[in-house]
């Protein structure tokens, strides 16, 4: 349940409060006792930004914020996720934030880190899951935020919990068929178009990569297509995105075999879940913008007649590929889609996936591995989106030379390169596909946590749906 942001007037006293100031003068008119305001200047004394009063039935906090930019505004979602423990350790399920310095930046960033934070996934709890702490409400008291930017928020806060639940939910209640079932519900609910091709349909369109991982399964795969075009859209080329959609990753024949490594393969969707939290996120909020998503999907297992390392398949752009390892089979449902966004003609082709342990070594969680085919303009317009929310992208180097590590002696290419560059040889193959303007998001660091991670949560972090949605909403500006 994602607690309501709502838009308010006056300042409701007897609710628990949350101050957004940048000095002690500004909370003069507020009514705290000496004893009180003598603690504030105490805690700001020692550069506190975060000051916690416990009036016992009321919880009040105290935010300084004198500095301005993208950092500052990080701190403060994670202020705000300081602030929602504490409420949650004294169940307080309703507050007010009283943003005295109306700063629209920092007012909607901490709403946004408390309501981030109230995520929970609590489908499959059976005991005591009545007595969970819910935050149910949030009132903004700002002149600087509008009606109509809170309404905003709160669509794309509801679509990151969108892409966080799909990421969280296992395998046995989330196969390929009940992924594109979901999309349909979704679809129906936001406004979007969707449509879910079959396998023989997938088959008549010659995937060879999609059905190639899935010949292990017994759950037969999905391809879903999902498109919002309104008619005042300033495109005429739409943006596609396109999202892994492997619902369970066994490493197929080569099977994962280190301890831990099949533990949370059930976020190797994540790329998927992105792209529907993306959509909905859109279509709720009615962009201007015509936009496409592309989700294959389908389990990686060794079952059956599972494809093994020697197999050479025929891809839907008719390239050939030599398997190397199936356990890198992401880049081949992924190149599928991407040959197949080609009939779109469009302006800019991104695809999400938790594709490479390469990019979490190099970087780890604290961001997603980019490159592709796309213009500098165009980098750097998603790089100053990803440091604004906190969704950055590191642009690694295309060079050339990393495609001689793909190329195979029996086939077109291969679906592995050496250990080195492990996720820029991924993007290079996927590369082969896309005859368009294209980015490639790595985002095995930041989909999903082990531990607790601020204001993302534990478990799926719904990473690159705010992002995505900041930058095509950029778009119609233009």
């Amino acid at each position: 349940m994602r607690p309501t942001i709502k838009k308010s007037i006056d300042i409701n006293h007897q609710s628990h409060l949350v101050f957004l100031v940048n000095d002690l003068t500004a909370l003069k008119d507020f009514n705290f006792s000496e004893g009180e305001m003598e603690y504030i200047e105490g805690k700001t004394a020692k550069e506190q930004t975060l000051v916690h009063l416990n009036r016992l039935s009321q919880q009040v906090f105290i935010r300084f914020s004198t500095k301005a930019g993208d950092d500052e505004n990080e701190l403060v979602r994670k202020d705000g996720n300081s602030i929602f423990n504490k409420l949650k350790c004294e169940d307080a399920s309703q507050l007010s934030l009283i943003d005295i310095i109306g700063d629209n930046q920092k007012a909607i960033a901490l709403a946004e880190g408390i309501a981030l934070s109230s995520y929970s996934f609590l489908r499959y709890k059976t005991e005591k899951k009545e007595d969970e702490f819910q935050l149910t409400e949030i009132n903004l008291v700002s002149a600087a935020v509008s009606g109509c930017e809170i309404f905003e928020l709160n669509n794309l806060i509801e679509s990151v919990f969108i892409a966080r639940d799909l990421v969280n939910q296992p395998v046995d209640k989330l196969n390929a068929q009940q992924l594109a079932d979901f999309i349909l519900e979704q679809s129906q609910l936001d406004g979007f178009k969707a449509e879910v091709f079959n396998k023989a349909k997938i088959e008549a369109l010659k995937f060879g990569g999609l059905l190639a991982v899935n010949k292990g399964s017994i759950d037969p795969p999905t391809f879903t297509v999902m498109e919002w075009k309104p008619e005042n859209a300033v495109n005429t080329k739409p943006y596609v995105l396109v999202g892994k959609g492997v619902v369970f990753d066994t490493g197929g024949i080569n099977l994962k075999t280190p301890p831990g490594s099949l533990d949370t393969m059930k976020c190797d969707m994540g790329g998927a879940a992105s792209v529907i939290g993306t959509m909905a996120a859109v279509a709720k909020n009615q962009l201007r913008l015509h936009v496409i998503g592309l989700v294959p999907a389908t389990d990686n297992r060794p079952g059956k007649n599972a494809y093994v390392p020697g197999d050479v398949l025929i891809m839907h752009n008719g390239l050939t590929v030599e398997v190397i390892n199936t356990d890198a089979e992401g880049r081949l449902i992924l190149a599928d889609a991407l040959s197949y966004a080609n009939k779109y003609e469009p302006e800019l082709v991104i695809d999400l996936a938790t594709l490479t342990g390469s990019a979490v070594m190099a970087i780890g969680e604290y961001g997603t591995v980019a490159m592709g085919t796309a213009d500098n303009q165009t980098f750097t317009e998603l790089e100053n989106i990803g440091f604004a929310a906190h969704e950055r992208i590191v642009k690694f180097p295309f060079w050339s030379d990393y495609d001689e590590l793909i190329k195979s002696d029996i086939a077109d290419l291969k679906n592995l390169g050496g250990r080195e560059a492990g996720s820029i040889t991924a993007g290079k193959f996927l590369s082969k596909f896309v005859n368009h303007p294209w980015i490639h998001l790595d985002i095995a660091g930041p989909a999903f946590s082990l531990k607790q991670s601020s204001y993302r949560g534990k478990g799926a972090s719904g990473v690159g749906v705010r992002l995505l949605y900041q930058f095509l909403k950029s778009k119609t500006k233009k």
